[in-house]
Order: C-alpha cells, then structure tokens, then sequence
C-alpha cells in the first residue's frame, strides 16, 4: 500500500479548531507555524493544519453559518477566502501559505469536508477532466446534519473519480502534506462512507505527492478496521473531543478496541489535545474563552494516554499563549519517545479506577503507565510478570518527573492522585 510509505510513526502538530473553530486567519496560521518552528519542531512536531470552513469569507466562530456563498473555482473546487487568507489572491490558492510553512521545516495540511459544494451543484459548474458536471455526480440526500457546504458523491456515477482526482492534484499543486476528511469516518445519519474514502484514496494515490489521509469524526467502526487501515493514514475512533473528564475517561475503553490496530502507516486517532488557551473563536466544547478545564493531573493522564497507545499527538491551543508547564508537556523527549517508537502497546489489567498499560520499547526497556481513574488518593501497582519481564533487575524511571526511583525485583507501586497518572520506564 503506497500511503505506509509515510506517517510511519503517529503525526504529531497544531490544528487551529479548539483556538479558532472555522475562523482562523493567515497571520494566525502563521503566528503558530514560527512558534512551533522555534520551540516544538526539535522534538518532533511539525504538521500545521488549516481547519474546517477556510473558504468561508463570514465565519466567525466554530458556529457555521448556513447555506452561505463560499469562494469556489471554475471546476467546482473551494478555494480559500481572500479575505481571510490574503496571500491566495489571483488563483495562488494555499500554496504561498504552505511555501511559508515549508521554509520553516514544517508541513502543511488543511480539512475537508467529503463530498461536493452544494452551491456548485445548484449552479451545475464543470468537473475538471471529464464532461460530468456537479448536477451528475452529487448524491442530494447524503448531507451532514451539522454543516450545510456539501452534497456527498455518488462514486456510481461517471465524473465522481475525475472530481477527486481534480481535487487532490489542486491540493498537491499547493504543496499541501496532510488533509483531513470531515464527515467520512462516522456519520450521525449514514455510518462510515466507505465508497467516498475509496475514491479519496485512489485520487491522493495518482497526483503523484505524499498526502497523510486524516478521517474524522468518529468513533470510527472497529468492524470497519481492515478497510480503514488499507485507506487511511489516522482515522478518529471518538466524536469531537474536548476538556471534559467523563470524554478522558471513556477514552480507555476506545483505546483498548482499538489498540490491536496501531501500527506504522495507521494509527486510531484519540482526536486533538485541547490543552492551552482554547476557546477563543471556538464556543464548541462549552466555557468560551479560556485555558483548558483539565487540571494538572488530568493533562498527565491525556499525555501519557494518549502516548503509549500511540495516538496521533494534535496540538489544540493557541500556541503563542504556552505558559511554561503547556510547553513543559509537548517536550518531553522521553515521553515523546513512547508516542513514536514504542510497539505492542497493550492494556494490562483494569481493577476499578486502576488501569494500567504496557508498552515495549526499542532497545529492550518496557513502559509502564499506571492511571488512578478514581476520586481519590490511590496506590496503584503492577508486578513484572504483568508486564512480561523475566529479570529481577530492572532500574524504573519516572519519566514525567525526570527522575530515577531505583531497582525494582518484582513489584512496582505508585501512589497517584485523583485522575493521576504516572509513566514508567523499566529497564
């Protein structure tokens, strides 16, 4: 399959929706691309992702604002707003932008929603390389209930590849890195839209650039998976996620059906990290403006989750607002190292509020993440035969705290908060 030829370890970068919703502007994309260039791309981070709605000269929030003109090309393709995005004036698209994003070593992706502009079926404009027209390939009656901008297509119909094709050639023509396909994975009204993710597939694979596949929302199929797994770069295994603790606390059980699926290539999405300064334009999640609602304890246990189950890392906030613990969290190198080069992440056991999980490293070491889900001070532990280690003799290591705890010959224990979480490394 061309597309495990990339994303060979879960992508880690910044997408504008927790900050922003479908408003971002130019000089903020910017702003956050030269941030992460000077403090996060060292350690990995490097996608910066252009969410929903970049077409839309009036968008104001995360709110959508129904059935309004978007700016589109000749063949039926959004383009982006001038307004918002000046330096896609006169047909330039986002490729100054992407120019301007690559020339700081970083990468550039955008969203999408599946299917075809409504208003280019309303007016039948062309599909570039075949005689179809919008009119011939839309399916009217698969919609998405939460944003009027599209019609699905119907792959049926002569013209529904050629409309694709023309699609991703305008996207690698603007040098674009990593798209993210809305309405795909799971959809309120029809499911997972298998026939659209083929044709998404085929058209990324003939423009001839290297394209992460990103489907959303989810909670994608598990059934699904195998399908999935031939199309998709990251695909979401949960609904728009956001800084609430019963989202964190179901999370375990996601990663739990999904983790036999991880791997080079694809990787089950736990969605972004809405962590630092969010909510500015973006009033989805409830508590507008702010700081993330998680405590301390709560970003540990998302950080160390969502790292040795091996989830895509998607930076939320506004990233030119990181106070030092924010940025504390995104440079860990060491936990970092869990996220991209661990394998046979794995659940060990679940007793309660106790979880713990299990990752094997590369050279040897095994990771060990010991979660207190409960509503109080609890000491959780794990014994080396739990964790598959035949020496008596291993040195732990609290990998959050930086600090070495000692040998251990058969048990390890930890005390850990409410909500806490702890990340080990045995060795």
């Amino acid at each position: 399959m061309k597309h495990l030829r990339f994303a060979e370890t879960p992508p880690m970068g910044w997408n504008s929706w927790d900050c922003y919703g479908a408003a971002v502007r130019e000089e903020e994309v910017k702003g956050n691309a030269e941030y992460m260039a000077r403090e996060l791309k060292q350690y990995g981070w490097e996608y910066i992702v252009v969410d929903i709605q970049w077409s839309e000269p009036g968008a104001n929030s995360s709110q959508y604002r129904p059935f309004v003109p978007l700016e589109m090309d000749a063949f039926s393709r959004l383009v982006p707003a001038v307004n918002r995005f000046p330096s896609a004036a006169d047909g330039k698209g986002f490729k100054p932008l992407a120019d301007y994003v690559h020339s700081l070593g970083l990468k550039f992706g955008i969203h999408i929603m599946r299917g075809i502009p409504r208003q280019a079926v309303h007016d039948n404009t062309p599909i570039k390389g075949t005689d179809a027209r919008a009119r011939d390939i839309a399916h009217p009656n698969s919609i998405c209930p939460w944003n009027t901008d599209m019609y699905g297509v119907d792959a049926s119909k002569e013209g529904a590849q050629e409309y694709y094709n023309s699609l991703f050639d305008l996207y690698a023509s603007w040098d674009v890195d990593f798209v993210k396909v809305d309405d795909i994975a799971a959809s309120r009204l029809y499911g997972m839209h298998l026939a659209e993710i083929e044709l998404i597939r085929k058209a990324i694979d003939q423009c001839g650039r290297d394209m992460v596949l990103s489907l959303s929302p989810g909670p994608a199929p598990v059934e699904h998976a195998e399908e999935l797994k031939k199309s998709a770069n990251m695909w979401r295994m949960t609904d728009d996620f956001w800084d609430h603790w019963n989202l964190l606390y179901a999370m375990f059980e996601r990663c739990e059906k999904w983790a036999p699926h991880t791997g080079p290539g694809n990787w089950p999405d736990c969605d972004m990290l809405p962590l630092g300064h969010i909510g500015i334009r973006s009033v989805d999640g409830g508590g507008g403006d702010r700081y993330t609602r998680f405590t301390k304890e709560e970003q540990i246990t998302m950080m160390t989750l969502w790292s040795i189950f091996r989830s895509p890392l998607m930076f939320g906030g506004e990233l030119r607002d990181n106070d030092d613990w924010t940025l504390s969290l995104l440079t860990n190198e060491e936990v970092i190292k869990v996220n991209q080069s661990s394998t046979n992440s794995r659940l060990v056991y679940r007793e309660g509020g106790k979880i713990v999980w299990a990752a094997d490293g590369l050279d040897g070491e095994t990771y060990a993440a010991l979660f207190n889900t409960g509503n109080d001070f609890t000491e959780i532990g794990v014994t080396l035969d739990q964790l598959g280690i035949k020496k008596r003799d291993v040195n732990v290591k609290d990998l959050w705290n930086k600090k070495e705890i000692g040998p251990a010959e058969n048990e390890i224990s930890m005390e850990l908060p409410a909500h806490g979480a702890c990340l080990l490394r045995l060795r």
